[in-house]
């Protein structure tokens, strides 16, 4: 296998860049270029010399031996003084040596894979966690990159073995010394793996919002305050306002961190029935954004009803309170009176939402895991028709096995492998 080499921070100006070699030849290059290489797990100061003598700058240098290190290979960190012309000109060096190329997108995670060091959940937990803005995204990326996924796929797996071992245990040493009907047990073993997948891909949806954002749609008629509402939250100009009915024809989006929550909030276009072309398009683009939203906030005027029927989480507030000095759940978006109570109210109900969260957060985990729950109601099906019938149940559990050895990556995943390291950047 090549040893590979990588900017591993961001490109630009910075205090420090690292640029991270992998690989069965990463000692002796960076030797090379080094000298001496402190121990390894240990940093060192080093003089980083190109081969025809010249001097390039000064390095703290670490060394880490496969298998413990990130890829499970050799590793060897640079950690230069961040000028783009220092880095460029490692990274020249590097590129001159025989058996050392430079890393393609996601290439060091990728062998982190391919050795064991991660599985497929962990790296997409890596990569959500790269890529997380707020605290709970944060949270959420940890717990999938620390494993605990792929700790409850083990466990299922080791249920449906052990049921597929019973059934067919009967199957071929009928006349020995074995349980004849061991259904009871099966039967044990898939409800429990059942219950736990049906937690889980509920669990899924919230995971989904948690890491790609909450959709938060303030809804409402024409020249309600809509857009003068979303300004407030936003702190900025975000939309235009006018006294103009119909001002707002597209849906403006803003992106929002509620109290570690991420939240994109709509802004729509205003129901009512109209002549012209351009505001039904809107009006029909609004009402299909606020029906797909997590929650609705629908903005009346004193004495009005909202414009469609609200549901269990979505709030209704009153519009304008600034003409009647009326107390929330009247608000304004022009003082900003009674805002501050509806952003706890969206918190709390999202919130609710966000607590249902399982270990799951991508909609290839609901898929695998809905595969494997399939397999175990086919299963079912069949031992409660016919106890003769139990070879065909036994390979329904190795299907479901293997569906679940996919959402870890042991099996069938050589065409996600390019698509979800594409995500990376070159050093990681």
């Amino acid at each position: 296998m090549d040893t590979i080499f990588a900017q591993a921070t961001a490109v630009g100006r910075a205090g420090v860049s690292v640029v991270r070699i992998s690989g069965p030849l990463a000692f002796d290059v960076a030797r090379q270029l080094v000298g001496d290489l402190p121990a390894v797990r240990h940093a060192g100061l080093r003089r980083v010399i190109s081969p025809d003598g010249g001097f390039i700058d000064e390095a703290v240098v670490v060394c880490f031996a496969g298998p413990q290190s990130f890829t499970g290979e050799d590793v060897v960190e640079l950690q230069l003084h961040g000028s783009i012309a220092i880095i460029r000109k490692v990274l020249s060096e590097l590129g001159l040596f025989e058996g050392v190329r430079l890393a393609e997108a996601g290439e060091f995670t990728r062998r982190a894979l391919e050795n064991g060091k991660l599985d497929l959940t962990q790296v997409e937990g890596l990569a959500d966690l790269i890529d997380a803005e707020t605290e709970a995204q944060r949270k959420q990326a940890l717990r999938v990159l620390s494993g605990d996924l792929g700790a409850q796929v083990d466990g299922w797996r080791r249920s449906l073995i052990r049921a597929a071992a019973l059934l067919e245990a009967t199957i071929d040493f009928a006349d020995e010394d074995v349980p004849v009907d061991v259904s009871g047990e099966v039967m044990e073993l898939l409800s429990g793996v059942e219950k736990d997948l049906k937690r889980e891909i509920a669990g899924t949806l919230a995971g989904e919002r948690i890491r790609s954002g909450f959709e938060v749609a303030i809804v409402g008629a024409p020249n309600v305050g809509k857009s003068t509402l979303l300004n407030r939250i936003a702190g900025r100009e975000a939309a235009i306002t006018s006294n103009i009915a119909g001002t707002t024809r597209d849906v403006i989006e803003v992106r929002l961190d509620l109290n570690g929550l991420p939240v994109t909030l709509l802004d729509t276009a205003g129901i009512r029935e109209s002549d012209d072309e351009i505001e039904g398009i809107g009006v029909k683009l609004a009402l299909k954004r606020a029906e797909q939203a997590d929650l609705r906030v629908f903005l009346v005027e004193v004495g009005e009803s909202p414009v469609q029927n609200p549901g269990e989480r979505d709030i209704v507030v009153v519009a304008k309170s600034d003409l009647s000095d009326a107390a929330y759940p009247a608000i304004s978006g022009e003082t900003g009176a009674g805002v501050s109570q509806l952003l706890d109210v969206i918190e709390r109900n999202l919130g609710e939402i966000a607590s249902q969260v399982s270990v799951a957060t991508h909609e290839r985990h609901a898929q695998a895991m809905r595969s494997a729950e399939g397999a175990i109601e086919a299963t079912f099906d069949l031992l409660k028709s016919d106890p003769d019938r139990y070879d065909l149940a036994a390979e329904e559990l190795r299907s479901g096995i293997r569906k679940l050895e996919a959402l870890v990556g042991r099996v069938d995943v050589e065409n996600l492998l390019d698509e979800i390291f594409a995500s990376f950047c070159l050093g990681k």
